[in-house]
């Protein structure tokens, strides 16, 4: 009769326990396969691939592709890596396969070397960032860095030597972990300038033209402070012979010459009142305000002045004044104006039949 009792009181008690323990089971989600999964680790985790993983969540199943790149699981071989770990009735969306992205912090070249530069900026003599050229030991890459690395690029320690041009810079980038990430790029810099090159050979004296110059940027050490530019050169004269693929400084050209030697030139001699202008041969070339010498073709004579312009030459006229009368005398009412006469050099023609002698 007790043992009725009892076998009675365990079937009630399982029939009890029965809805509750569906219940329980409807609560828990299906573990569901994802598409398209990103991982900031070294390792993939049964979490990563599938939602609503439980207890399983934390167990590493594959390794991560490198960093910034994305790789390809079949869903089948998932499948089956999750059988082994219990986690079983995987909804899996139809899906063939899965892709596995390793995320990554990415530090361009170019930046790289802009933060080497400014680094370097005004460093022992060195100028602006902008006109330093960088050549690295070994050849600056994009880098890939654990997603960790959040901060920013700061230089810790930057070393130039001015003498062999070799430069020494550190980085450090912070990061979650306790450890900030550390690179150090070498190499030499050199600061650079823009300068008007030649194109072509430019004999002395010739005036360069716009097709003859080009920019480029060379070292500031082969230019030094006076490189000239484009505006500074078009329409100059070469002071010497210069070669194709030269540097122009300002030193190297001069005003073009106005009037050049054995050349037909005009005199022009003028004062208050009187402007002439006489024919004569220059005897030495000029650009303007350079003194030179001329023969006056009218008077044979050689006299000096001012290239005014091309093929002028302008000869200043001295007007001697009248020595004051010793025994003046002196007069009442109004004074007559006194009017000295103007004495023309013997080198001048005046309109008339008198000639210059």
């Amino acid at each position: 009769m007790k043992i009725r009792s009892l076998l009675l009181a365990t079937a009630l008690l399982a029939m009890s326990a029965a809805p509750s323990l569906a219940q329980s089971r409807e609560d828990v989600a299906a573990p569901v396969l994802r598409a398209n999964v990103n991982v900031s680790g070294d390792v993939v985790r049964i979490g990563d691939v599938v939602d609503n993983a439980g207890a399983a969540a934390q167990i590493a199943i594959y390794r991560a592709p490198d960093l910034g790149t994305t790789g390809s699981l079949p869903t089948a071989q998932v499948l089956s890596v999750l059988r082994a770990h219990q986690v079983i009735g995987v909804d899996t969306k139809d899906l063939k396969a899965i892709s596995v992205t390793r995320l990554a912090r990415t530090l361009d070249s170019k930046d790289i070397e802009l933060q080497v530069a400014r680094a370097l900026e005004r460093r022992n003599g060195l100028g602006d960032a902008a006109n330093l050229s960088l050549t690295f030991d070994r050849d600056v890459q994009t880098l890939q860095l654990d997603a960790s690395n959040t901060g920013n690029l700061q230089p810790t320690a930057v070393r130039y030597e001015p003498r062999s041009g070799r430069f020494d810079v550190s980085f450090e980038i912070a990061n979650d972990a306790s450890v900030p990430t550390k690179l150090r790029f070498t190499g030499n810099a050199i600061e650079t300038v823009e300068a008007a090159v030649l194109a072509r050979g430019v004999e002395r004296n010739e005036v360069i033209k716009s097709s003859d110059v080009v920019i480029e940027r060379r070292p500031k050490a082969e230019v030094g402070n006076d490189a000239a530019g484009r505006d500074n050169a078009v329409g100059m004269q070469a002071r010497r012979q210069l070669r194709a693929g030269q540097a122009l400084r300002v030193a190297d050209l001069a005003k073009p010459d106005l009037v050049t030697r054995d050349q037909n030139v005009t005199l022009i001699y003028e004062s208050s009142g009187l402007y002439l202008t006489i024919r004569g041969k220059a005897l030495e070339g000029g650009t303007e305000g350079d003194v030179v010498s001329v023969l006056n073709l009218q008077s044979r004579r050689t006299v000096s002045g001012v290239v005014v312009g091309r093929g002028q030459v302008s000869v200043a006229i001295s007007t001697p004044r009248p020595a004051p009368a010793a025994d003046a005398p002196v007069t009442t009412g109004a004074a007559e104006p006194v009017v000295a006469p103007v004495s023309v050099a013997a080198d001048l023609s005046v309109p008339g039949p008198r000639k210059a002698e």
